[in-house]
């Protein structure tokens, strides 16, 4: 898609004294992701769903996919996106949109390209292609990784169409208080802190039962919080001829660590130091991303949503990267 060729707004626009965060920060999204990479996961997909269908000439899976990670990113409705685009200059060039030529693709649009994506779990797809490319540019050190879980809180109101809650979603108690909703659990590489495999359960689900699915066959060494104490003993880690070999650096609890000489201390918190590093996807998810409630219903619905948002979390890390190298 060319966005580059200029128009008289452009040019308006370019002899502004401030650049907003907001452009600044697109600019940059745009300059990271290999669009290529990831139009090419969801082409086959999206004009198969059109084979047959008559009706107005399909937008290209290039602008539909902007305009869909507008909505992650800022935490946008179907219809808010539409109208922000084309309220916000920022937006409109990020999409490459020259209204003189085309409109912004209607809110109905997205909304059938969002359900496209979650209906053939293209989020999962979209984090595995970019892990792909991390991998081939030498981004991502093998060996190691960090697993690690947060709560994510749901409506707990019944005042909707349904008059219901989430039946998906469920009550767990962290320290003294109580949560409502469901579990992102991440693995991410322990040399980098960019995260390499997303699930999601309802928040009553222990953070062991998920450790199996967060780990890779390659890792040599796995650091998690006391919260996965036993999981070398899990009979899915200890029966599988890869993942029997991992040696897991958990976290002491806090009794323990009272205990501990001074030699061990100063190890733990070494490896506190590496397990920090997997807060940091977790904050841009929740800070910068704004979610920090589910946005629709059901688990698998919010699992694609995860999978993108962290995705997305991966190319902000490295865009910050390459600014700060250059």
């Amino acid at each position: 898609m060319d966005i580059d060729q200029p128009s008289f707004t452009d040019i308006e626009y370019g002899n502004r004294r401030r650049v907003s965060r907001r452009e600044k920060f697109l600019e940059a999204m745009d300059a990271t992701i290999p669009w290529a990479s990831w139009v090419a996961v969801i082409e086959p997909f999206y004009y198969a769903d059109r084979a047959g269908k008559r009706g107005r000439k399909a937008k290209p899976v290039e602008t539909m996919l902007r305009m869909y990670l507008l909505q992650v990113w800022f935490s946008l409705s179907d219809e808010g996106v539409e109208d922000a685009v084309y309220d916000s200059y920022a937006m409109r060039r990020f999409m490459g949109l020259d209204f003189a030529v085309e409109q912004v693709p209607d809110a109905t649009t997205l909304l059938h390209f969002r359900h496209l994506l979650e209906e053939h779990q293209l989020g999962e797809k979209l984090l595995a292609a970019q892990n792909e490319v991390f991998a081939q540019q030498g981004w991502i050190m093998r060996g190691g990784s960090i697993i690690d879980a947060t709560i994510i809180a749901a409506p707990s109101s019944t005042k909707n169409a349904t008059g219901t809650r989430d039946p998906a979603m469920h009550q767990t108690k962290k320290g003294n208080q109580w949560f409502f909703g469901m579990k992102a659990h991440i693995g991410a590489d322990a040399g980098t802190g960019y995260v390499h495999s997303v699930t999601a359960t309802a928040a009553n689900v222990h953070d062991l039962d998920e450790a199996v699915h967060l780990v890779r066959a390659d890792d040599e060494v796995v650091y998690a919080d006391a919260g996965y104490q036993g999981a070398a003993k899990r009979p899915e880690i200890a029966e599988n001829e890869d993942l029997s070999r991992i040696t897991w650096q958990v976290a002491p609890r806090k009794g323990v660590l009272k205990t501990m000489t001074d030699h061990d201390r100063v190890l733990a918190s070494r490896q506190a130091s590496v397990r920090a590093k997997v807060e940091h996807p977790f904050l841009i998810v929740k800070r910068d991303f704004g979610f920090t409630k589910t946005r629709y219903r059901g688990i698998a619905k919010n699992l694609n949503h995860l999978n993108v948002l962290f995705a997305s979390a991966n190319w902000l890390m490295r865009a910050r990267a390459v600014a700060l190298m250059g």
